[in-house]
């Protein structure tokens, strides 16, 4: 029989009390090993089932020895003749060393690109090759224990010495097969690793990158990485790598097929209906009724949306829902300043004709005012007036308010407003 716990001693003072007992802190189980060695028979230097179990989107693998004496079915020439076909999705990253830098050359290229190609700090990257060479294709029998439908492509890179695209992630499973050449290979393995993105750039790299482990990968080595590792790849000399990427669609991609094959089933007839339609409160304004009608006629589908993410939805998609005309304004937001000069000279503001608008209540004075599928934040008076008048005059009052003039800018940029003709002078 257990035993009956220990009472806790008496203290000298008659104030204290016993101290609980600290909670054991759960320790995280240790990560597997790293790296191992292939062995005859093992490629992946265990059985497929441990390396899915183990491995497969949880931790990495560096596989020394994975493919072994496998010899290389293209050169760095059959890859830049490919990456100069129009259909070849290909393109070059040239690395600046003094900046910390990269920048995108995309394909396709002509002979004369690479021949003005400097010496080094520069990679070609070629993907789906194994769509137009059978034996870079047998490559895919490394993953044959994955499903089929789950890989991607074959993607070779050729890098010449300190090339490199610079710390990054990948959303999908990636087996790196070092080919020719020798390329170094940084990994963070920290959950809370940084990552969040370089501003301003083609390419979308780390802003901030701290390595955990580096290691060389020597031809028939394998790196594997599952998905949103911080890693950077830079050629140690001249060196080809062939990497081996998984299919991933992003739940965006799957819930935005998803409705399409749904709407495929339905009827034209089967519509949008409000036999229980009430007058309206205000011009334009999509109430709490309207959203109800909605989310009870997309059932389902709608269980998963939140009210205010469905009345930002509905309300850009009416407004551009069977819009006759495409609306574009020059794109280019004038300044507060130029919108309030403009009033002043008398300018009244239009609606663009083919405008349809839109809002939806924010609190007792604000407003999300769609028009022709975009949305801006003002003040409810002046979503109610767009929505009423085609045209209001520059002495309004509701032209007034700072963030009318702000909404007011953002309209005109995408051109669902519009000033009217400055009014002629009297002689």
């Amino acid at each position: 029989m257990p035993k009956k716990p220990a009472q806790p001693r008496a203290s000298n003072s008659q104030s204290a009390q016993p101290r609980p007992a600290k909670p054991r802190a759960h320790a995280r189980p240790a990560a597997p090993a790293l790296e191992v060695n292939a062995s005859n028979g093992m490629p992946l230097g265990m059985p497929p089932s441990r390396f899915l179990t183990q491995y497969w989107q949880k931790h990495p693998l560096l596989i020394r020895g994975a493919l072994a004496g496998w010899q290389v079915p293209i050169t760095p020439e059959d890859l830049a003749g490919l990456a100069c076909e129009e259909t070849v999705l290909a393109r070059i990253v040239h690395r600046e060393r003094k900046r910390a830098s990269w920048t995108l050359q995309p394909g396709p290229y002509s002979e004369a690109t690479f021949t003005g190609l400097p010496e080094r700090d520069w990679t070609l990257l070629v993907q789906d090759v194994d769509k137009w060479d059978a034996e870079v294709a047998c490559l895919l029998d490394f993953v044959r224990f994955l499903p089929t439908w789950r890989i991607d492509d074959v993607m070779v890179s050729y890098a010449t010495d300190g090339g490199g695209v610079g710390p990054h992630i990948d959303q999908y499973d990636v087996f790196l097969v070092q080919g020719i050449g020798r390329r170094r290979w940084s990994i963070n393995t920290e959950r809370n690793a940084p990552r969040a993105l370089r501003p301003g750039t083609d390419l979308k790299l780390l802003a901030e990158f701290a390595p955990t482990h580096s290691f060389a990968l020597e031809p028939g080595d394998v790196l594997y990485l599952p998905p949103d590792v911080p890693h950077d790849g830079v050629a140690e000399g001249a060196c080809m790598t062939f990497s081996i990427g998984m299919r991933a669609p992003a739940e965006s991609e799957l819930l935005l097929d998803l409705a399409e094959h749904l709407a495929e089933q339905i009827p034209d007839t089967q519509r949008y209906s409000d036999p229980d339609l009430r007058p309206a409160r205000a011009r334009g304004l999509i109430d709490s009724a309207v959203l109800a009608r909605v989310r009870a006629q997309l059932g389902p589908f709608a269980q998963r949306i939140k009210a205010g993410e469905l009345a930002l939805w509905f309300g850009r998609m009416i407004t551009r829902y069977r819009s006759a005309a495409l609306i574009a304004g020059n794109g280019q937001p004038a300044s507060l300043e130029q919108v309030r000069a403009m009033l002043l000279s008398g300018r009244a503001l239009l609606r663009h004709p083919f405008a349809r608008f839109a809002w939806i209540e924010h609190g007792a004075e604000g407003a999300s005012l769609f028009a022709a599928g975009h949305m801006v934040h003002c003040p409810r008076a002046l979503a109610e007036a767009l929505c009423a008048n085609a045209r209001i005059e520059p002495d309004d009052a509701v032209l007034r308010d700072g963030s009318a003039l702000t909404a007011l800018r953002d309209l005109l940029a995408v051109g669902c407003v519009q000033f009217a003709r400055a009014p002629r002078k009297r002689a």
